[in-house]
Order: structure tokens, then C-alpha cells, then sequence
């Protein structure tokens, strides 16, 4: 595969897929000193990139496939990619979902007409369903990553980026699977002086190991919120495009992961699932790493309002918004109001209070106060903590729970 299988597949995509904007960030240039784009793909059709390379599996399928229908296996957005290009194609759609896929994911592959069937705890097995449903009617399998049409159809992103960002040198992708990674590094074929690089979730990286040994290897999955990368074994494949045009695969951390979706949505005001602002993680971990300009794939939007809830406030935390101790106080009238009306004159905003007079650990006369405070910023954080030691409180910090 080439930069011409990307073209054909662009025919193909013409009036269906958007051209998503490649917005440059201004925070995020002041941060590495070069200039930083980001490649909307969460305001693509549909919520993700995925619309691109299923449709091109579809619009290529013949009229007897295509009669016979499609089905495919997700937990969010190839479900919906999927269900959306079969609607705009003719073609009946059957979706195995995992039982406690998000609702509203299933909401909206629903809504685009596809007939929804929940298999297994997890994605792999649902995929087993989706394969067994396939064998027994003959319906297509629309695999999520491996295969030629969806990579090529993925990397369209690529020719998109070309045009609209010409000098761009570094191109940051989230891998799963690898079919957009795979998909947007065959612009190397016309531009080899762009460097590619991966980025996938720590507890969920594949490719690293599989790069070192050689082949796809399977990889025991930890909990992400990057869930629409979390993949144990690469595509058979993207892999192999991927080990021949990729400079590298790397990977970062949760916090990371969460801090750049919540600047995302501050600074940008772009509503980014976690996997999908792994590019821009990177950047924040590797300020000086990369060179300039630099795009970074925002892969998709798709995201449970819940989800969303936890990833911001793990994401305060992290960035040294949120204080929570626990402090010793006596157990006389006034002592908590002197307590909240310090907080106050420190620029506070009380998030919670727990008052405990019962525990046996406690002395005679004695109440433990837990607090969660938000604070502006890691500077103020500070302040905040010498100034109640100045005050005399006998404080235990603690870490913000974030319901890992």
C-alpha cells in the first residue's frame, strides 16, 4: 500500500466523510516552542474517525456482499462508524456490542439504523459473537483495523493533513489496533521527511513489545480510561505497515492522559475522549521531544457524560486543583467555623466536609474534619498547605480519590 490507496479511497469519501479542521493550539506552541496543530477528527461524522475507513470497506463491497449485510463488533466508536456508512450504503447492519456498553453509545449506533445484539463481558467477545453471527449468515465482517480498505480509508486524515498543514514534520496518532496510525504514515511514500510517531495508554500497549519481537504479540490489558485504544494484540496488517514507516510507538501515563483532555476542553474548548487526546498527553510529557510542526490527531469525541465527570475531576487532581486532608480539631463550639473561615480567607472553594467524633483512634475531646478543596493551580496549592501548618493545623495530606 501507498499515498495512491489513500487517494482512491478519498474518491470514495468525497461528500461523506468531513474535511475536519486542523486547528493550531496556541497554548500548546508556547509549550514546546514550535508550532502545534490539531487535527479535529472528534467533530468528524458520526464522532470519530471511523466513518472513513468503514465506508470504504462497505462502497467496495459487491451488490451480493452487500445484500447479505454487515455485521461488526465495538463498544463505541467503530460501532457507530459502521452503522452510519451501512445506513448511507443500503446495507443492513448488525453491531455485537459488550454487556455495559456505554448507553449512550448504544444510543446513538441505534440511531443510525443498526439492529444492536450484546455478547460477553468485553470487546473480544463480542468480536467472537460478531464472527460466529457472520459464519452462520453470511453476513461481511467488518473488522475494526485489519484490513486494506479501512486503512486506507483511516488515512485519509493524512492527505487532510498534508494539505492543510504542508510543513508539518511530526505527526503524533493514538494506536489501538494501528489501522489509523498504519493509514496516515503511508503519506511517507510522497513525504519521508515526516516523522510518525504512535502513542498508546501504558496499562494497554501492544505495540511496543510486538515492535521488539517482530510480530503481534498478545499483551495482558490494565484499566485505561483510553478505552478506544485499549487493544491486546495489534492488527496483523497495520503491523506491518507500521513496523516498516512508523518511527516509533510510545506511550503515556493515566495522568497525563487526563490532564490533556482537561486542557483540551479549557484551553482548546474541544470535548476529546481520552484515547483520543493520547497525542497531545505526549506533548506534555515530551515537551522538547518532537520536531515542529507538529499535528497531533484528536481521534475522537465520543464520550459518556459519567466517564467524563471522573476524567475531569482525576484530571484536576492531577494538575494540583484539588486538596484533600484531614485535620485534628478540638471538640468545642466554633472550632470548625474557624477552621472554614481560614479556608475562606485562603481563596478556597469547599468541595466536602466529613465531621467524625466516633472513631476509636480519636483522643477525649478531640473531632477529625476531612476536607476536599479546590484550589486555582500546583502554586496556590502550596501556599495553601504551608499556611495551614503557619495556623498551627496538625494536617494529613492525602491523595484525591478518583475511583480507580
Amino acid at each position: 500500500m501507498d499515498i495512491s490507496d489513500l487517494k482512491a479511497a478519498r474518491e470514495l469519501l468525497r461528500n461523506v466523510a468531513l474535511t475536519t479542521p486542523s486547528e493550531e493550539s496556541r497554548w500548546l506552541s508556547r509549550i514546546v516552542s514550535t508550532p502545534v496543530h490539531l487535527k479535529c477528527e472528534n467533530l468528524q461524522r458520526a464522532g470519530s474517525f471511523k466513518i472513513r475507513g468503514a465506508y470504504v470497506r462497505i462502497a467496495r463491497l459487491g451488490p451480493e456482499e452487500r445484500s447479505r449485510g454487515v455485521v461488526a463488533a465495538s463498544a463505541g466508536n467503530h460501532a457507530q462508524g459502521v452503522a452510519l456508512a451501512a445506513s448511507l450504503l443500503g446495507a443492513r447492519a448488525t453491531i455485537f456490542m459488550p454487556e455495559g456498553a456505554a448507553l449512550p453509545k448504544i444510543s446513538a449506533t441505534r440511531a443510525y439504523g443498526a439492529d444492536i445484539r450484546f455478547h460477553g463481558n468485553g470487546v473480544t467477545e463480542a468480536l467472537r459473537g460478531a464472527m460466529e453471527f457472520a459464519e452462520h449468515t453470511g453476513a461481511i465482517l467488518i473488522h475494526p483495523f485489519d484490513h486494506d480498505d479501512i486503512i486506507a480509508g483511516q488515512g485519509t486524515v493524512g492527505l487532510e493533513i498534508l494539505e492543510q498543514v504542508p510543513d508539518v514534520r511530526t505527526i503524533l496518532v493514538p494506536v489501538g489496533g494501528g489501522g489509523l496510525a498504519a493509514g496516515i504514515s503511508l503519506i511517507r511514500s510522497e513525504r519521508p521527511d515526516i516523522h510518525v510517531v504512535g502513542v498508546q495508554a501504558e496499562g494497554a500497549a501492544a505495540y511496543p513489545p510486538s515492535l521488539r519481537e517482530g510480530y503481534p504479540v498478545q499483551v495482558p490489558m490494565e484499566s485505561t480510561m483510553a478505552d478506544g485504544i485499549a487493544v491486546a494484540r495489534p492488527g496483523v496488517l497495520p503491523f506491518a505497515v507500521i513496523a516498516e514507516q512508523l518511527d516509533e510507538v510510545i506511550t503515556v501515563s493515566e495522568e497525563s492522559l487526563s490532564q490533556s483532555l482537561l486542557m483540551l476542553l479549557e484551553r482548546a474548548k474541544m470535548l476529546v475522549e481520552p484515547s483520543g487526546a493520547a497525542g497531545v498527553a505526549a506533548i506534555l510529557e515530551n515537551p522538547a521531544r518532537f520536531e515542529g510542526p507538529i499535528v497531533s490527531v484528536l481521534s475522537g469525541g465520543n464520550l459518556d457524560p459519567l466517564v467524563l465527570m471522573e476524567v475531569i475531576r482525576h484530571g484536576l487532581a492531577v494538575s494540583g486543583r484539588f486538596l484533600t486532608f484531614r485535620v485534628r480539631i478540638g471538640d468545642r463550639p466554633g472550632n470548625l467555623m474557624r477552621l472554614l473561615t481560614d479556608l475562606a480567607a485562603m481563596q478556597l472553594n469547599v468541595l466536602n466536609v466529613t465531621h467524625d467524633r466516633t472513631s476509636e483512634s480519636l483522643g477525649i475531646g478531640k473531632v477529625e474534619v476531612a476536607m476536599q478543596v479546590a484550589t486555582r493551580g500546583p502554586e496556590h496549592h502550596e501556599e495553601v498547605k504551608a499556611k495551614l501548618a503557619e495556623l498551627g493545623y496538625d494536617i494529613n495530606l492525602q491523595a484525591w480519590p478518583t475511583g480507580d
